[in-house]
C-alpha cells in the first residue's frame, strides 16, 4: 500500500477530516510556496534528528517560514548533541524518502522510537498542513484533529517554545 493512501485511510478510519491538494512533487519549502498560496492552512516544515549516539530519533514541527539554529534547538530540547538524521534512518524510522518528511510518517514507526517537539506557536493554528507521506500532495487538518491523530500514533509528543 503507498505511504499516502495509508494515510488516508488511517485518517479516515479514526474519523479525522481533511482536504488532499495535488500538486508537483515539492522537495523543500522554497519550492513548495509557490503551491501553497492557494491552500488555507499554516504550512509547517518538519526536521528529523538524532542525538550524537544514534540512539533516539526527533522530529520537530515548526511553520514553515521559521528559520531554526541548531545549536540554539539543542540548549532548548535538552536532548544533548543532535544533528540532521541519514536518509537511511528516515527510512528506517518513519518509512519515508528525503523531501517527504512528515509526521504522518510516524504510522511506520512501529516502536515508538521518534519523539515529536512542536512548536507553541502552532497551537494558534486553526488548519496545519503537511505531506501525506508522499511530496506530490498537501494534506490539511484541523489542528485539533492532528493532536488527535498523535496520540492515535501513540508516540510521545511535547510542545516547545523554539523561539524568544
Amino acid at each position: 500500500m503507498g505511504n499516502r493512501k495509508k494515510v488516508i485511510e488511517i485518517l479516515t478510519s479514526i474519523g479525522i477530516e481533511f482536504q488532499l491538494f495535488e500538486h508537483p512533487p515539492l522537495p523543500t519549502i522554497e519550492i513548495a510556496s509557490a503551491h501553497w498560496k492557494d491552500i488555507p492552512a499554516r504550512h509547517c516544515k518538519n526536521l528529523f534528528f538524532r542525538n550524537h549516539k544514534g540512539n533516539r530519533h526527533y522530529l520537530v514541527i515548526l511553520d514553515s517560514l521559521q528559520a531554526l539554529d541548531i545549536h540554539d534547538l539543542e540548549k532548548r530540547l535538552r536532548q544533548g548533541k543532535i544533528s540532521f538524521a541519514s536518509d537511511q534512518r528516515l527510512e528506517k524510522y518513519l518509512g519515508l524518502k528525503a523531501g517527504s518528511v512528515s509526521p504522518f510518517g510516524l504510522i511506520n514507526d512501529t516502536d515508538k522510537s521518534v519523539h515529536v517537539f512542536l512548536d507553541e506557536t502552532l497551537k494558534t493554528s486553526d488548519r496545519i498542513s503537511f505531506h501525506p507521506n508522499e511530496n506530490t500532495a498537501t494534506l490539511v487538518i484541523s489542528f485539533r484533529d492532528f493532536l488527535r491523530f498523535l496520540e492515535w500514533t501513540g508516540n510521545g509528543f511535547e510542545f516547545i517554545k523554539l523561539y524568544d
